[in-house]
């Protein structure tokens, strides 16, 4: 029988180590991009993961503007917010809502993948989106180069 310090010991929030990930979404399937965001995001790559625990990584996703979506979602897929007042439902199209604000069609996908709990608001921090190729984090990945 192993003794206890030869064990593997759980992550503390002291011993975690945050990488930076540069995901390029140009012409890439936007459920399935998100739920590789996702992966990142909870730490699931990691030795140390711990469903309880927030080991996730820095996520840089760039081209937002040129992710693709399947079938025709592109006319059909609809997104909604209600105010809670009356008449207070707002709904627009993915083909709209893709010109207007992109970072937001892949932080929505991004979001409905994470566990609905109180680490999701902690890790979609660590979620930056950048409509084009240009991002301002350059100097994360010079560094590890």
């Amino acid at each position: 029988m192993a003794k206890l310090t030869e064990m593997t010991k759980p992550a503390s929030g002291k011993t975690i180590e945050r990488n930076w990930h540069l995901i390029d979404v140009q012409g890439k399937i936007l459920g399935r991009i998100a739920s590789e965001i996702a992966y990142f995001l909870m730490g699931k790559h990691k030795v140390q993961y711990a469903p309880y625990l927030d080991t996730g990584d820095y996520v840089v996703v760039v081209n937002a503007k040129k992710i693709e979506v399947t079938g025709r979602k592109r006319e059909n897929k609809i997104y909604s917010q209600y105010s809670g007042y009356p008449s207070g439902l707002k709904e627009t199209t993915f083909k709209k809502l893709l010109e207007k604000r992109p970072k937001e069609i892949i932080i929505r996908a991004v979001a409905g993948m994470l566990a609905k709990n109180k680490l999701r608001k902690k890790r979609l921090a660590r979620l930056y989106v950048f409509g084009d190729e240009k991002h301002s984090y350059e100097d994360k990945f010079k560094s590890k180069n």
